[in-house]
């Protein structure tokens, strides 16, 4: 299984194998479900990421355009407009890989000339038919996540007959795909896609068998950051912090390398005791 990644531009190489990693969230929108509108200020976004690399996030994962239910769909110039300051700023400040959360070939490509690793695109490059041609270029890792539908109706009517089975087989697609088009294997993180085009039972379902999209042999991210399907345990984003917890706890007990988080220093807490518990020798 492939447990390094190696990052070109900062020829840089994460052991993911050592120690689960954590990727920060840094929202630079007006709309995002929990943190929409606080950090989409130059100065303030800036702040914010510097905060996440002092708390622990050994990833930056930045992104322009909300991907929450029924959210607004940007240009890409306007995304661009959002991130690419963003960006800059930031790599004159930290040495952590910055990834990219869109699904848009242009504003990907504008963010990796900018100073960004990793291309995180919540459609698996299906959205954009460039995109594939954009990672082969920066030789970057894409992160290729599992979504049903598109973010503006994606939760209006989700149906699987067997989900884990129906997100395996949409990976085994995607890496096929990937591999047809020039990418490497050690390029490729699988995503599940909590809360994309899901319903409650079936991101529970998904979080009891995460083990077995370890098959692929590629790196497994998971983004269970406060998300709807814990409302039993916080009716608010607000209040799923504890639930978030254990939804990362038990993420990591299945084996996943990656978790995509809001609350960095709380949950390197919760990776560091659960590698402890998982890899311990007295």
């Amino acid at each position: 299984m492939n447990t390094k990644l190696y990052l070109p531009r900062l020829k840089q190489t994460l052991n993911l194998t050592a120690r689960t990693h954590l990727m920060g969230i840094l929202n630079v929108t007006p709309d995002s479900f929990f943190d929409g509108g606080i950090h989409n200020q130059l100065h303030s976004a800036l702040e914010h990421g510097l905060r996440l690399v002092a708390e622990g996030a050994d990833i930056l994962d930045l992104g322009g355009e909300s991907t929450r239910p029924g959210a607004v769909v940007l240009s890409a110039a306007e995304e661009k407009a959002r991130v690419i300051p963003v960006i800059q700023a930031l790599r004159q400040k930290v040495d952590v890989p910055i990834s990219i959360d869109t699904y848009k070939a242009e504003v990907a490509a504008a963010a990796l000339a900018a100073g960004a690793d990793i291309v995180n695109d919540i459609s698996g490059m299906q959205f954009d038919p460039e995109m594939v041609d954009v990672v082969r270029q920066y030789e970057s890792p894409v992160v290729l996540m599992h979504i049903q539908g598109r973010p503006g109706t994606m939760q209006q009517n989700p149906v699987y007959e067997n989900v884990v089975r129906e997100v395996y087989w949409y990976f085994d697609e995607r890496i096929e795909f990937a591999l047809a088009n020039g990418l490497v294997k050690d390029q490729l993180i699988l995503d599940p896609g909590i809360g994309f085009g899901k319903r409650e039972e079936d991101n529970y379902r998904l979080m009891q068998q995460l083990e077995v999209f370890q098959e692929f042999g590629c790196p497994v991210l998971l983004g269970p950051s406060r998300k709807s399907f814990l409302k039993r345990a916080g009716a608010k984003p607000e209040d799923r912090l504890d639930a978030t917890s254990a939804a990362v706890a038990a993420a990591i007990l299945k084996g996943v390398q990656l978790i995509r988080i809001h609350d960095v220093l709380t949950m390197k807490r919760v990776a560091v005791t659960i590698d402890l518990i998982r890899n311990y020798h007295s």
